[in-house]
């Protein structure tokens, strides 16, 4: 699939996925998307955890509590580093951010879904309770999770406010 065509063709997905497997090397793929993205000061700080076990999925899916977790075929875990990397200044949730669009984008163009979760790992300590699960240190966090496979009920994009009324030349509003 051609970058522009991924780009129109992305949607959060948050519905149940098939039973079918995903092979590591899609899933590296999509990683290796993520590794690709732009970081501040090229510090690469954001790590990532690739869980295709079973048993460790089902558990993952009983601390977020989202069904969409519980029959993905995977779940691509992103892993923020906050240190200061230019001055005092950390770029954390910026490179986490990056990262993560570019493997949404890898996904939609090897033909399977996501929805980028992180509202629901800040609350409750779910987020520290995933990186327990996977044994992530605790100077880290668990930022972002994606659960991956192919959706059951394939879905569509959302519409988008026209670019007349999000983007403008020169100046703000036109």
């Amino acid at each position: 699939m051609e970058l522009f065509e991924a780009i129109e063709q992305r949607y959060s997905y948050r519905g149940e996925f098939t039973a079918e497997k995903i092979g590591r090397a899609d899933l590296e793929r999509v990683v290796r998307a993520g590794i690709r993205a732009p970081s501040g000061c090229n510090a690469q700080t954001t790590s990532f955890v690739i869980v295709d076990d079973p048993e460790r999925i089902a558990k993952m899916a009983e601390i977020v509590g989202k069904p969409v977790v519980a029959t993905a075929a995977a779940v691509i875990v992103c892993v923020a580093d906050h240190r200061p990397v230019y001055h005092e200044l950390a770029f954390g949730v910026e490179d986490c951010s990056a990262a993560v669009e570019n493997m949404l984008l890898a996904i939609t163009a090897l033909g399977y879904a996501s929805v980028w979760l992180d509202g629901v790992l800040r609350r409750e300590g779910r987020a520290a309770s995933v990186a327990a699960l996977l044994h992530i240190p605790q100077n880290l966090e668990v930022r972002v999770i994606l659960p991956v496979g192919i959706p059951a009920n394939p879905g569509a994009p959302r519409e988008r406010k026209p670019f007349e009324e999000r983007a403008w030349f020169n100046r703000f509003g036109g």
